[in-house]
């Protein structure tokens, strides 16, 4: 080898040895950000979670299972204005996944957990009958609804979550509001 091989190759080797401590330092910066992010936000995150799964320990393996992958596929978000977006979208994931998983099951016991739910003021039987009909919906209106009335998301925000067009979104929600309103009104008959 030459003079000037050996100059460049140990450049190179600078390089690489410089973008690899620059790289960890910003998995570091990185990751509790990220944790911050997490523990300001698991309480929205067992909301979402919860609203999906109806079982307080579903909701629960959810949030666990979005927050791994999270955790572990940080480095995948390109720019961090839309980590937020990118999370919830994992959380989502999660649920749905957990949700189809759940329709092989067979359950030999009747699950209480709807009765169980109780308001701050204990109001249980004023929202059995939204729950039951927010159960009825499809996956994609019931996401919206969730993310914006659960959540307090506006709807530029959901649109980047579910990935769609805003107008979408929009026409989701009063779609969802209208088959709600159908369905408590039948819950008002009865």
């Amino acid at each position: 080898m030459n003079e000037r091989s050996i100059l460049r190759k140990t450049k190179y080797q600078n390089e690489r040895a410089s973008y690899k401590k620059q790289e960890s330092q910003d998995t570091g910066i990185r990751s509790t950000v990220v944790i911050r992010f997490i523990e300001d936000n698991q309480e929205k995150f067992y909301r979402m979670a919860f609203g999906y799964m109806k079982n307080e320990q579903d909701a629960l393996d959810a949030v666990h299972d979005a927050v791994v992958k999270i955790l572990q596929n940080r480095s995948q978000v390109k720019s961090p204005e839309y980590f937020e977006t990118w999370a919830y979208r994992i959380l989502i994931n999660e649920c749905l996944m957990a949700l189809r998983r759940q329709k092989k099951v067979v359950y030999l016991q009747e699950d209480d957990s709807l009765e169980d739910r109780t308001d701050r003021t204990g109001k249980q039987e004023e929202y059995v009958d939204l729950y039951h009909s927010m159960d009825r919906l499809p996956a994609k209106l019931k996401t919206v609804v969730l993310l914006r009335f659960f959540e307090d998301m506006p709807f530029d925000k959901i649109a980047e979550v579910t990935g769609d067009n805003i107008n979408t979104v929009k026409s989701r929600l009063y779609k969802a509001l209208k088959l709600l309103k159908l369905d408590l009104e039948v819950y008002d008959e009865v």
